[in-house]
């Protein structure tokens, strides 16, 4: 079959074959030019991702430094808060038990006033039967003076007048037995 077509038309359909691939060898070349100094936008797009992508990672970076720096910070806070509620803790067991004292001091205080007035009542009372007691005894030691001194006799007036009633009522006793006579 190829052998039966004529001479000229294998050379010219051979020469179609070259010339067309060579216009397509120029055309590609001259695109690619194009392409070249032309730049694809999804170049571009990726680049631009590709930079956000270094920009993130290095930002990335630092905030993990900085999450490690504040997890430090965080364990010092918190170490910082347990000494501070402990130190509060033993503040206000001292405060319970200073408070419990005070209640216990002022009852003891009470206790104490109160006995303090009964004994301040009772040492009035005291004295006031200590200066009875005195001026019974001064009035009893002038009696026992006046006695002593002659200025007053119980014992002789007492048994004159003891005399006198015994004669009064013998004088009355023999009357009445005269009368009855």
């Amino acid at each position: 079959m190829f052998v039966d077509l004529p001479q000229e038309l294998i050379v010219f359909s051979a020469g179609a074959f070259v010339l067309g691939w060579l216009l397509s060898a120029i055309v590609s070349g001259i695109k690619a030019r194009r392409r070249a100094t032309r730049r694809d936008p999804r170049d571009d797009r990726i680049r631009a991702l590709q930079a956000e992508l270094r920009v993130a990672q290095s930002d990335t970076g630092k905030s993990r430094k900085e999450l490690e720096r504040l997890e430090e910070e965080f364990k010092e806070t918190t170490i910082g808060l347990e000494r501070r509620d402990n130190v509060i803790s033993e503040q206000q067991t001292r405060i319970e038990k200073i408070q419990s004292d005070l209640k216990y001091s002022v009852i003891k205080t009470r206790e104490l006033r109160a006995e303090l007035a009964e004994r301040a009542t009772e040492n009035v009372h005291a004295e006031a039967k200590i200066r009875e007691v005195e001026t019974e005894l001064s009035v009893a030691h002038a009696s026992t003076d006046m006695i002593a001194t002659g200025i007053l006799d119980y014992r002789l007036a007492q048994d004159e007048e003891d005399e006198e009633q015994q004669s009064a009522d013998e004088d009355e006793a023999t009357r009445v037995s005269q009368s009855s006579h």
